[in-house]
C-alpha cells in the first residue's frame, strides 16, 4: 500500500501535543537566535481533526523561538505528488514539505532538496537507522533527503469464519509464503465465491519475499532473478486453479480491503490502524478475526513519512530547526500515543506504550507491530514510481497470469521498463 500515509490520515484524530520541547536544533548552527519566516507544507490534514494539533505545534514553537513566524499551508491527497513536481519546477516550493520517498527521490533528482547528510550530518543518531536509511538513497550519491517523521507497519489479517467454510483451520493460520499459497489453493478447491488472495505482487511483496529489487548503486533494478519469478510462479499456479479472480488481475489496495470488508477475502497484509477501522466499519468480520505476524521471508514491510528541507529556500536554519523540531523525540512521542502511527526518533520506541500489555486486542496489535517496526524495512525503493513502475509491473504480472508470456519474459519487461526509465532521469 504505497499510498498508505493517505489512509493513515483519516485515522490520526485530534493530535493535541503534551509538551512540544526539546531536540530542535540550536541557533548556534546559524550564527544566532532564529528569525524571519518560513511555509511549511502537510499532505491531506488540514481539517477539523488535525488542525488543533498543527496550531499547537507551531504556537509551541514560535513560542520558543520569538521572532519567527510558521504559515502553514495543507494540500489535498488527490494529486499531491504532481504538484509538488510542479511548485518545485516553479520555484514554488514551501520550505519544508511532508512527502515520502518517492517524491523525495524525484525532487532531490533535480536538486531541489537539501542533502542533510552534508548539511546536518549529527541528525543521524537522532532517528532509527532504518528510518535514516530509508531517506537515505544510493542511487545520488548516498545522500540524506528528509527527517525521518513517522513509521507504520502491521500485522496479517484473517477472517477465521472463511477458513472454517473452506476446510482449513483458523487455529493455524499461514505464518510463511508457503503456508499463505498452500491454504490459498485448498481454499479456492473448497469454495468457488472467496478467495485469500485479490490483488497481484506488489513491488514491497518483492522485498519481503527476499526478493533483491536493485543492485548496490542503487541505480539498477534486479527484481526478474530466480526468487522474483519463483514469486510470481505461486500467483500465477493460483490463477490457474481459479484461486485469483478475474478482477484480482488488475485490483488496487483499496480493492482489497473493499473485498475483506465485505467478507470475500479472507487475508488482508494491513497496519496498525487497521484494526480500528475494521471494527468501526465492518463490525461482523471484527467479530471473526484472526491476527498473526506479518508474512516475510526477509524482514516486514514498513511506511515512512518525512519532512524535506527546500534546498532553494531562503530560510534554511529555521526550516532545519523547524523539521526536526516537529521530529523530535518528544513531538514524535506525543504524536503517536494520539495516533495509529510509529515513532522514527531513536529511543521513542522503548516507551511502555509500545512495549506494555494491557489485555486490550488493539493495544496487543499496537504491540506486535512496534516490535515489528524494529525489524522491518521500507522495501519500496526511492526509485521505483508509483504512477510508471508500479502499474507496468502490475500489467506485465498480468500477462503471465493470463497465459501471454512467461513469467520471467513479465519481469524481465517491467525491469527493463523501470531501468530505461530511471537511466533515462539519471
Amino acid at each position: 500500500m504505497k499510498k498508505w500515509t493517505g489512509v493513515a490520515a483519516l485515522a490520526l484524530g485530534s493530535l493535541l501535543l503534551s509538551g512540544c520541547g526539546g531536540g530542535d536544533p540550536s541557533p548556534q548552527a546559524s550564527g544566532g537566535a532564529l528569525s524571519g519566516t518560513i511555509k511549511f507544507q502537510t499532505w491531506n490534514l488540514k481539517n477539523d481533526k488535525f488542525t488543533p494539533y498543527f496550531t499547537e505545534l507551531i504556537a509551541a514553537f514560535e513560542k520558543e523561538h520569538a521572532g519567527t513566524k510558521i504559515t502553514w499551508v495543507d494540500q489535498p491527497a488527490e494529486g499531491y505528488q504532481d504538484k509538488l513536481s510542479a511548485d518545485a519546477a516553479a520555484g514554488a516550493l514551501p520550505d519544508v514539505v511532508d512527502m515520502g520517498p518517492e517524491a523525495a527521490y524525484t525532487l532531490a533528482q533535480a536538486g531541489v532538496l537539501l542533502d542533510l547528510s552534508k548539511a546536518d550530518p549529527q541528525a543521524k543518531s537522532l532517528y532509527l537507522d532504518k528510518a535514516w536509511e530509508a531517506m537515505t538513497f544510493s542511487g545520488l550519491g548516498g545522500g540524506t533527503y528528509g527527517y525521518p517523521w513517522y513509521l507504520n507497519t502491521g500485522p496479517s489479517f484473517f477472517n477465521t469464519a472463511l477458513f472454517k467454510k473452506c476446510g482449513l483451520d483458523p487455529a493455524k493460520l499461514p505464518a510463511t509464503y508457503d503456508d499463505l499459497f498452500s491454504q490459498a489453493e485448498t481454499m479456492a478447491k473448497k469454495c468457488s465465491d472467496v478467495s485469500m488472495i485479490a490483488r497481484m505482487p506488489v513491488i514491497e511483496m518483492f522485498g519481503e519475499a527476499g526478493v533483491p529489487l536493485m543492485d548496490a548503486t542503487g541505480k539498477k533494478f534486479t527484481y526478474n532473478d530466480p526468487k522474483g519469478v519463483e514469486l510470481v510462479e505461486r500467483f500465477r499456479k493460483l490463477y490457474a486453479g481459479k484461486g485469483l479472480t478475474q478482477e484480482s488481475l488488475n485490483n488496487l489496495q483499496t480493492k482489497e480491503v473493499e473485498e475483506f470488508k465485505a467478507g470475500r477475502l479472507a487475508y488482508l497484509s494491513g497496519s496498525s490502524y487497521t484494526l480500528n477501522d475494521l471494527k468501526e466499519t465492518a463490525p461482523d468480520i471484527y467479530k471473526v478475526l484472526g491476527i498473526g505476524p506479518r508474512i516475510s521471508t526477509a524482514a516486514p514491510n514498513m511506511y515512512i513519512e518525512s519532512l524535506v528541507v527546500n534546498a532553494t529556500g531562503k530560510n534554511q536554519p529555521l526550516a532545519t530547526a523547524f523539521a526536526k523540531y516537529v521530529t523530535n523525540p518528544a513531538n514524535q512521542l506525543a504524536f503517536a500515543k494520539k495516533a495509529s502511527v510509529f515513532p522514527s526518533s531513536a529511543g521513542s520506541m522503548d516507551d511502555e506504550y509500545f512495549t506494555k500489555d494491557d489485555g486490550d486486542p488493539a493495544t496487543k496489535t499496537r504491540l506486535e507491530s512496534a516490535a515489528q517496526v524494529k525489524k522491518a524495512v521500507v522495501w519500496w525503493p526511492p526509485a521505483f514510481s508509483g504512477s510508471a513502475d508500479a502499474d507496468t509491473l502490475r500489467e506485465q504480472i498480468a500477462q503471465a497470469l493470463l497465459g501471454k508470456k512467461t513469467v520471467q519474459q513479465a519481469l524481465d519487461e517491467s525491469v527493463k521498463y523501470s531501468n530505461d526509465r530511471l537511466a533515462s532521469h539519471g
